[in-house]
């Protein structure tokens, strides 16, 4: 009886043992990725005085290249946000086209303060404008102006269109009638609807605004002129997200 019952206190403990589960090695994780350090500094006016008008240029064409490389720079917009309320020391003045695809904080991948923006269908110079431009660099120091088009101009294909749409008629009518005829002027034989004549007075639209701006305001030629400010053009592709430079 004795032996029955030490061979079931056996049998039942070898069974216990099988059925108990086995150790496991836990896998740990030794090495993390940092989360990317979130950029918070933003211009100041020291910063924005040393800067000259071809390192801003500069800055702005290595922006749209990360922009296109899908490298944009991560920022604490908050802190961005707090930094520059007591004051804003941009590095360019952008004269843009009022179209949604073409942010140009994003499309040059700059921060909180980094650029003034106007913003206008068919990105021309107005009275308005001028006098934004003008504020933007002589009364608050930005080194440069750039006046960006892009393809497939709504503006500019409503003016090779002849749309007739309330004050839109007249603001394309006083605007970018110049524009057209010049293009037409130089591309007499092609067919005035196709893309070719719209890329083509989307580039002329853009070099007849630097031309219109350095002509109307004596403020910013005068800048220019003295090498304190520059003026570039260029247009953005909805395509492909990158900005080509036109010799302007």
């Amino acid at each position: 009886m004795r032996t029955h019952s030490w061979m079931l206190i056996v049998g039942l403990g070898i069974g216990a043992a099988a059925c108990a589960p086995a150790e496991t090695e836990v896998e740990t994780t030794t090495a993390t990725e940092e989360a990317p350090k979130l950029v918070s500094e933003v211009m100041t006016q020291e910063a924005q005085t040393a800067l000259t008008p071809d390192e801003v240029f500069t800055q702005l064409k290595q922006g749209n290249e990360r922009f296109v490389e899908g490298r944009l720079t991560p920022r604490d917009w908050v802190a961005q946000a707090e930094a520059t309320a007591s004051g804003q020391y941009p590095k360019a003045a952008v004269l843009s086209c009022l179209d949604s695809r073409v942010p140009p904080e994003i499309v040059f991948d700059q921060g909180i303060g980094d650029l003034f923006v106007g913003r206008i269908a068919g990105n021309f110079e107005n009275r308005d404008m001028l006098g934004s431009l003008e504020f933007a660099t002589a009364a608050a120091g930005t080194p440069l102006i750039v006046v960006l088009g892009h393809t497939q101009c709504g503006a500019i294909k409503g003016a090779v269109a002849g749309v007739e749409l309330g004050n839109l008629t007249a603001m394309l009518r006083e605007n970018l009638d110049e524009v057209l005829e010049t293009v037409r002027e130089i591309q007499a034989a092609a067919d005035p609807e196709t893309d070719a004549v719209v890329q083509a007075a989307i580039e002329e639209n853009v070099r007849r605004t630097i031309r219109d701006i350095l002509a109307d305001s004596e403020v910013i030629s005068g800048l220019v002129e003295s090498g304190e400010v520059g003026i570039v053009g260029g247009f953005y592709d909805l395509a492909t997200g990158r900005v080509t430079w036109l010799d302007t």
